[in-house]
Formats: structure tokens, sequence, C-alpha cells
């Protein structure tokens, strides 16, 4: 692998991931990181439609938006992009694998609101990837993001056990771990950044 494309994985996986350095995705970050099952369903559909999408918003944008000079409707593209994808992966799962369907339908819905997918397409085309960096990036930055749901559900599955002060308790001590957790990866900005 090449050293730049080590340089992506390490530094969305730890150094800038997308929801503890970048802070994009904190409502499934909070809100879905009850369980440690259904942490590991979001990430793993979080992963496949990232991935998607970055292809295809990168497609789009090299081209058509940028030799067209329609720069500006990208941000609307991209949103398009994301719902129609999300809305054709669910149909083809629905008709083709009802299983994978049932295990992944409820999350699905929920990534076309996902701030990060939308966040990944556009990180790429402004950090001018190319279409092997696109994919390197956007599956990385999805196993980052997955890393922390699911670092975040078995740290709040274990304060359900824990003695915790009835102040605490619920959001306010899951903010306050998120918090610890972000400090946690802002220590490996140090080592590499892009």
């Amino acid at each position: 692998m090449d050293v730049n494309l080590l340089a992506i994985v390490f530094v969305a996986i730890l150094a800038n991931n997308i929801v503890l350095s970048q802070f994009l995705g904190i409502c499934p970050y909070l809100g879905v990181s009850n369980r440690l099952e259904t942490s590991m369903g979001m990430g793993m559909a979080v992963i496949f439609v990232m991935t998607m999408s970055a292809v295809v918003t990168w497609v789009i944008d090299t081209f058509l938006l940028v030799p067209f000079d329609l720069i500006y409707l990208r941000t609307i593209t991209f949103i398009l992009v994301i719902a129609g994808l999300v809305q054709l992966v669910e149909t083809v799962l629905k008709k083709t694998n009802p299983t994978l369907f049932r295990a992944m339908g409820i999350y699905l819905p929920l990534i076309t609101t996902n701030c990060t997918i939308l966040g990944v397409a556009l990180l790429n085309v402004q950090a001018g990837y190319n279409i092997i960096q696109t994919i390197v990036y956007a599956i990385a930055t999805g196993i980052g993001f997955t890393l922390a749901l699911v670092i975040m559900a078995g740290i709040r599955e274990r304060l359900e056990l824990a003695n915790v002060s009835s102040y605490l308790r619920g959001a306010a001590v899951s903010l306050v771990t998120a918090g610890i957790l972000s400090l946690a990866f802002m220590g490996f900005k140090g080592m590499m950044t892009l």
C-alpha cells in the first residue's frame, strides 16, 4: 500500500476521527451507541453507504460539476445522490436479500440524515483525492466511525452496571464520556496530519 494511502487510513481512523475530532455524526453517535449490536449494525451500514456515495459523488463532481463550472451545486447534488443511493440500496436489498434487508433495514433510513456521509463526500472533493484515495478515505472514515460507536457502546453498557450519581445518569454521563474519548483520540493528532 502506498505511504500516502497509509497516511489517509491512519488519519481517517484515529487522528481526524469523523466523530471524535471533526464532530460530524454526533446524533447517531449518541443515539445508536446504547448497545454493541446496534452500533455494529449502524457502523457496517455506514461503511457501505459511505463508500458507495463517496465514489458516486466523486464521479459526478469530477465529470459533471467541475467541467461545467457547477461547483455551487455541489452540496445539494451530493445530498440528492446520498438520499437516492440509500433508497436504491434499500430497494435492492429488499428484493434480492430480505435477510440482509431486515438486518440493515432500520439503519438505512437513519443514514440518509447522517451528516458524516455528506461530510466525507465534501471532504474528498475538497482534498482533491483521486478515485483510489476517495475509496480508501471513505472506508477508513467508516471504520473510524464504527470504532467510535463501538467504543462508546461498550462504555455505555458498562456504565449501566456502574454506581453513577443520579445527577449524571443518562445523557450527562454520555456527554462526559464522549468528551473524554474525544480528548483521547485528539492525542493522535500530533503523530500525523494531512
